[in-house]
Parts: structure tokens; sequence; C-alpha cells
């Protein structure tokens, strides 16, 4: 007995010493770096879902975004991030020139990066472990298709960043989508400057049929200029992207379609990939598309409710 009960008492002590070092031990610490400005509703949806797998795993997040669409403040967000050492990076790879090379110095100091969102053909290049996204090219060139299947034939794409090379993208395939039959349409994501150079395009452009939007920063104001002028029932009309205010207007027929990426496994599933790497030295073997699908009138009332939740 005396045995067995000193058996007991060590195994007992062995057991405390290793829950004493496991909760020593620090959390998984992963940084997030996008470009998304805090009045864009899709990135809150990100956060969201970057939260949320950050909780499950009991890793620590810290996100990072500019105040305006800022490709040098972006860039030094990066850099302050790989300066602290984190266990990984994730990353919108809005610019390669501006981003390419911070990236490639964060995973020559062992930090492992998965891009999200825009840059997935060439973040590879600069040492990414994988992108989790969809082809913004081919996002624009099914746009195109779609408002084609529609009756459109000539139509114009509203870019509210210029620069920023997933939206550039997007645009491209719109354009190359309608053989070139298509515009762009440049502002800023001012809605008083969108609305006025909108209307100012479309008097312009009269055969113009089908207008693209490529976030609710452009789809709202695109929405409420043509619906002040009494011009819905004229015009195709299609955005990228998800907001509450865009699958209202999806629902009540004013926008033809929404063109869904799932941003909020965006933000979800690089934490749940950093974790696995972390942990076991596990990754997908490839990129993961997370778009692109369509929202229209028929799937709406659905889809709202995932958004209300804060996931679509």
């Amino acid at each position: 007995m005396a045995r067995l009960s000193q058996w007991l008492l060590a195994s007992t002590a062995a057991v405390a010493m290793m829950a004493g070092s496991a909760q020593a031990q620090e959390p998984n610490r992963f940084i997030m770096v996008t470009h998304g400005i805090p009045s864009d509703p899709f990135w809150s949806v990100v956060k969201n879902g970057a939260d949320e797998a950050a909780e499950l795993v009991g890793a620590r997040l810290e996100y990072r975004a500019p105040s305006t669409f800022d490709m040098a403040r972006m860039q030094q967000l990066v850099d302050a991030a790989i300066a602290s050492s984190p266990d990984g990076l994730i990353l919108s790879f809005t610019d390669e020139d501006a981003l390419g090379s911070v990236v490639q110095r964060a995973t020559d100091n062992g930090i492992p990066v998965i891009t999200i969102n825009s840059g997935g053909d060439v973040s590879g290049n600069y040492g990414s472990r994988l992108h989790v996204g969809q082809s913004e090219y081919e996002a624009g060139r099914l746009a195109a298709e779609r408002m084609q299947e529609l009756g459109v034939e000539k139509g114009v794409c509203i870019n509210h960043e210029q620069g920023n090379q997933g939206l550039d993208q997007r645009c491209d395939g719109f354009v190359d989508g309608f053989d070139g039959n298509a515009d762009q349409l440049a502002t800023t994501y001012d809605p008083t400057g969108i609305r006025s150079a909108l209307v100012a395009y479309l008097n312009q452009n009269s055969d113009v049929r089908g207008v693209l939007a490529l976030g609710a920063l452009a789809a709202d104001p695109m929405v409420r200029a043509i619906r002040d002028e009494g011009a819905l029932d004229m015009f195709t009309i299609g955005t990228f992207d998800l907001s509450p205010s865009i699958l209202q207007a999806v629902e009540a027929g004013e926008i033809d379609f929404a063109i869904d990426q799932q941003q909020y496994l965006q933000g979800y599933l690089p934490v749940m990939f950093l974790d696995q790497y972390a942990r076991h030295g596990l990754l997908p073997a490839g990129d993961v598309a997370t778009g692109p699908g369509f929202v229209t009138q028929e799937n709406a009332a659905q889809v709202i409710e995932l958004s209300n939740q804060g996931i679509r």
C-alpha cells in the first residue's frame, strides 16, 4: 500500500507539472494586415471569421489596416508585423510592387505567409504558402457573361480603387468578357464623387445598359444614383461582394446579382491553416477558392439571414 501511495503521489505530481507547462506555453500569435478601410462592411466580415477561428484554436489574432487605401501605409504595417516575429502572417496582396518585397522578407525570416482576397496569381512568387480567395479576373469575366445572358451589349465597370490590382483585374475581366465593348470608370470611394461621375458617364454614353460595381463602397451610391434618376428598369446592375444594403437591393430587384467570394472564409481559413502549420507542419497542398458565386433575388433571403449574423 505504501508503494502504491508513493506511485500515485508521483503520478499526480507529474501530471501537475505537465499541466503547468501547458498553461505556461504561449498561444500562437498571428497578424492579419489588409487594405480594407474601416467604412467598408466587407472587411468587418473577414475580421469576424478570423476572430472566430482564433477563439476556437486559442490563438492571438492582431488585425491591422490603414485608415484609407494607402499602399505605403500598408507596407509600413506589414514591416512592423514582421519585426514583431509573429507565428504567421495573413495579408491581402493588393499590390505586387509595394508588397512583394515585404512578403519575401517575411518568408526569409521564417514567418509563414498566407495571402487572401487579392494577388493569388503572383503571391507565391514571393514565398506565400498559399492563397485563399477567388480569381478576380475570372469573376469579372463571369459578370460580363451574366450581363450578356440578360441582354446587355455594352457595360461599364466602376473602379473606386484604381491601383488595387484585385479590383483592376475584376474590371479587366469584365471588359474582356464583353470583347472590349465595355469601359472602366475610375472614381474614388467618395459616394458623392461616384454618383456624379456615374451620372455624367451614363448621360454621355446612352448605349450602355450594364453597370458593375466592385464592392459596397461603389454599389450603394451607384444604386441611389440610378434610382433617383428613375432609371432602374433601364439598366442591368451587378456588384462584387456582399453587405446588408447590397443584399436588400438584390432582394428588392434593384441589383440583378452580387458576386459572392465568401469573405468570412477568407478570414477564418487562414487562421485555421496557420494554427495547424504551427502545431503540426500541415497545410493544404494548393490555393483555396472561396468564390465566385452569385447571389440573386432567388437566394437573397437565405444569404440575408447569414449576413445578419456577420457571416455573409
